[in-house]
């Protein structure tokens, strides 16, 4: 099999594939076993019934047009193999010359062209050279008792208060929401935090400073239903509100929140905890600079055609095809998305990053528990909907931006080197999980 390409834009090539008839023998072949199996031709049974029949009754046109579709995907393919593509979406096929339209004509090439996006040529620049600075590991007092508070605020208890509402109470409402003299929405009796935000823009102003009993109205933009995005006049009445009393920072508390006797001992570990939770940020503040700072330096051509998909499926899935300024903001977060993939995908081959089979698992066993599934029935459905590849260049993708970081110059504020080894491992430890990994699959 011959194979050429021309590229047509920076993201999209058009192939020219010629397939000898030796090579598409085996598909012809396949397509009078298949062809038999189907047609009644009395005097023969099914499965039994000779090519020559076949040509005279079926015609051999269509036994060729069953031949090229059976095996375009696989040339096709092995095309796209040989010129080392990396296709970003289906192609557009056009088969030009088909052989041995004549009955015992056996010579001649199937061609066909095949356009396509792929992923475009990009340059990493060498890592040696870059430079990132993160927050420093430094834990604060103020750190140690913003954690101390979150935790007494869960032993906390709501007490019911005659005043007018203020950040962070609770309050209980009623909210009946009227588009001109429409009512589209109701709910009684729920509890809200005052600055938690969940609901709508501009409850949190509303319900501060009133009282139980007390009535107001404001205009807001609904987030739900089949009026979200439209301005309503809602109307909240405040039935009850409530504070968290918390409990005493005592070594009472300790005992009953901890398994510390003392609040000196639960203090000294919340300063840990946050140290920790420090050094991880450092990691995803490391990492987040280091994409940015590569997409800084390189210029990627994003397909058009895989963005316009991407937007298409995701609007069909919220059922808002005609909302053309949402249609704007998917489209922006479908080329950011495609436009990161694009590097990590060339920064893995450039690092030649190899997923281990421990490494994966992880990472499904962690996917399984987002989506709330049993481990073992998450990976079946994963395989058994051919999506194990995808998941393995996801690992990589990710892997390769912890890679790199062992390879670039990373200081705090203080600029002292930062060591982030703890997070994003070391060559050393992937070269021992890649040893463990084959000789254990040398002892199976």
């Amino acid at each position: 099999m011959k194979s050429a390409v021309e590229t047509l834009e920076p993201t999209k090539v058009k192939l020219t594939v010629e397939v000898s008839y030796d090579e598409l023998k085996p598909s012809i072949d396949h397509a009078y076993s298949h062809i038999a199996e189907q047609v009644n031709i009395p005097g023969f049974r099914k499965g039994k019934v000779p090519p020559r029949i076949i040509d005279q009754r079926v015609g051999r046109p269509a036994v060729m047009e069953h031949a090229v579709n059976d095996g375009l995907s696989e040339f096709y393919a092995s095309a796209i193999r040989d010129n080392s593509l990396r296709p970003l979406g289906q192609p557009e096929i056009d088969v030009t010359k088909v052989p041995g339209l004549v009955a015992g004509e056996d010579e001649g090439d199937l061609v066909f062209t095949a356009e396509v996006e792929v992923r475009p040529e990009i340059e990493i620049p060498e890592l040696d050279g870059l430079s990132l600075s993160v927050d420093g590991l430094e834990v604060s007092d103020e750190d140690v008792q913003g954690r101390l508070d979150q935790l007494r605020e869960r032993f906390g208890t709501l007490v019911g208060v005659d005043r007018p509402a203020a950040d962070k109470d609770f309050v209980v409402i009623d909210l009946v929401a009227k588009i001109g003299d429409e009512e589209v929405d109701t709910v009684s009796g729920i509890s809200y935090q005052i600055g938690s935000g969940n609901m709508l823009e501009g409850l949190d102003e509303a319900l501060t400073g009133l009282s139980a009993g007390e009535t107001t109205t404001f205009e807001t933009e609904l987030v739900g239903g089949e009026h979200a995005g439209e301005k309503a006049q809602v109307t909240v009445t405040a039935s009850q509100v409530k504070q968290r009393d918390l409990p005493e920072a005592d070594d009472d508390f300790a005992q009953m929140a901890s398994e510390f006797d003392t609040i000196g001992e639960l203090t000294d570990d919340l300063r840990e905890q946050a140290g920790r939770i420090k050094g991880q940020n450092q990691a995803v503040q490391a990492r987040d600079l280091l994409l940015e700072q590569l997409l800084e330096k390189i210029e990627i051509p994003v397909p058009t055609g895989a963005v316009e998909a991407e937007v298409h499926r995701h609007l069909e899935q919220e059922g808002r095809l005609d909302d053309d300024t949402h249609r704007a903001e998917v489209k922006e977060q479908a080329e950011t998305a495609l436009r990161n993939q694009i590097l990590l995908d060339t920064l893995a081959e450039k690092l030649e990053v190899k997923v281990a089979q421990g490494e994966l698992i992880d990472y499904l066993v962690s996917a399984s528990r987002q989506y709330g599934m049993d481990p073992n029935t998450f990976i079946q459905t994963i395989d058994q909907q051919g999506q194990i590849p995808a998941m393995v260049a996801e690992v990589a993708r990710s892997k390769a931006l912890a890679v790199a970081l062992r390879r670039v110059a990373v200081t705090d504020d203080k600029g002292e080197t930062v060591d982030l080894s703890e997070y994003i491992g070391s060559d050393e430890d992937d070269a021992a999980l890649e040893q463990a990994e084959d000789e254990a699959t040398q002892e199976a």
